[in-house]
């Protein structure tokens, strides 16, 4: 089974957002995880431990680098593939 997330990252308080955006893209694509990078968000899809791993460590590398942001996630029913 495989789950797909919809993530939106919005950094707050900075005056280079998309060097911030592209850091976490870059992240990301270091994970095994199918990634589709749209406008105003990107879908990442893979196993349901892999994805929700993902979106911890996200939130932890953000958190810690005390970061200030919004993470929006929107999970979507899992497939069968």
């Amino acid at each position: 089974m495989k789950t797909i997330a919809q993530l939106t990252y919005i950094p707050l308080y900075t005056d280079h957002p998309k060097e911030k955006v592209q850091d976490l893209l870059e992240f990301v694509a270091q994970h095994d995880v199918e990634v589709d990078v749209n406008y105003l968000s990107t879908s990442v899809k893979g196993d349901t431990d892999v994805v929700f791993a993902l979106i911890r460590e996200v939130y932890d590398t953000m958190t810690v680098e005390d970061e200030q942001f919004r993470f929006h996630v929107e999970l979507l029913s899992p497939t069968k593939e």
